[in-house]
């Protein structure tokens, strides 16, 4: 199995009124393909911060992340972009989309900006509908971003996470804006797509989110303290042992 990301001595600093604020402090993992990953940790202890700077969203201060054999601090900004656009997809807690777009057209927009895609647009549209299909969401394709649910909407989001093949999907809190009906719906499509191939990087607070994933790491104040590999998720009857076993971990953690 062959490593996707690879994390040495990453460092993220912020300065603020002249004082450094030390986020990311030599944090050292790897992730490998096919591989679906949650990151956990108290509040500010850098998950976040952690995505981001793994996916190139921001910069890295010390360090080097490997992102499918290419070094991202040796990127110019409009490499890297290009990286974020056609190799990797993303899933945010606010469910960001452009208003004056309908939902297909939301889907299909970063196929639609990527110099990779030479296809015809009603190739893509034909492949955003698939998408749609798949996550049960077709009938909203010709709706505005407020004439659907929540659940509605994220799992549009997924599906434009996924409309370039990206190599890893990166999701923060992707189910913290839903009730727990929705919550688990959008889990179970997560799911899936990890089981078709897609490596999945993920930020959340919910151990029920977390206890679908292959891997948990727990980082306290900018440090990776731990590790719980908890296996690959194959049935319902499974997830209240496996999220007994993370609460467990994460009680001698100190969660």
């Amino acid at each position: 199995m062959s490593t996707v990301i690879d994390v040495k001595d990453l460092c993220k600093t912020y300065v603020v009124n002249k004082k450094h604020n030390n986020v990311l402090k030599n944090v050292n993992f790897h992730i490998d393909e096919g591989e679906m990953v949650a990151i956990m940790g108290p509040s500010g202890s850098g998950k976040s911060t952690l995505l981001y700077t793994v996916s190139g969203m921001d910069k890295m201060t010390a360090g080097n992340v490997t992102f499918c054999g290419k070094e991202l601090a040796n990127l110019s900004d409009n490499e890297m972009a290009d990286v974020r656009l056609d190799d990797m997809g993303f899933i945010f807690q606010q469910m960001y989309m452009m208003k004056n777009l309908t939902i297909l057209d939301n889907i299909i927009l970063p196929a639609v900006k990527s110099n990779r895609n030479h296809e015809k647009r009603s190739e893509t549209e034909k492949r955003g509908r698939a998408l749609m299909k798949k996550l049960g969401i077709e009938e909203t394709a010709d709706n505005d971003i407020n004439e659907v649910s929540g659940g509605q909407l994220q799992r549009a989001c997924i599906c434009r996470s996924m409309i370039n093949n990206p190599k890893v999907i990166f999701a923060d809190e992707p189910t913290g804006a839903l009730n727990r009906t929705s919550s688990d719906e959008v889990m179970c499509e997560m799911v899936k797509l990890n089981k078709e191939g897609t490596t999945v990087m993920l930020v959340t607070h919910d151990v029920k989110v977390a206890a679908k994933c292959t891997r948990v790491l727990y980082i306290v104040d900018g440090n990776i303290q731990g590790e719980y590999n908890l296996g690959s998720y194959n049935k319902p009857e499974e997830l209240r042992d496996r999220e007994r076993q993370l609460n467990n971990w994460l009680m001698e953690m100190g969660w």
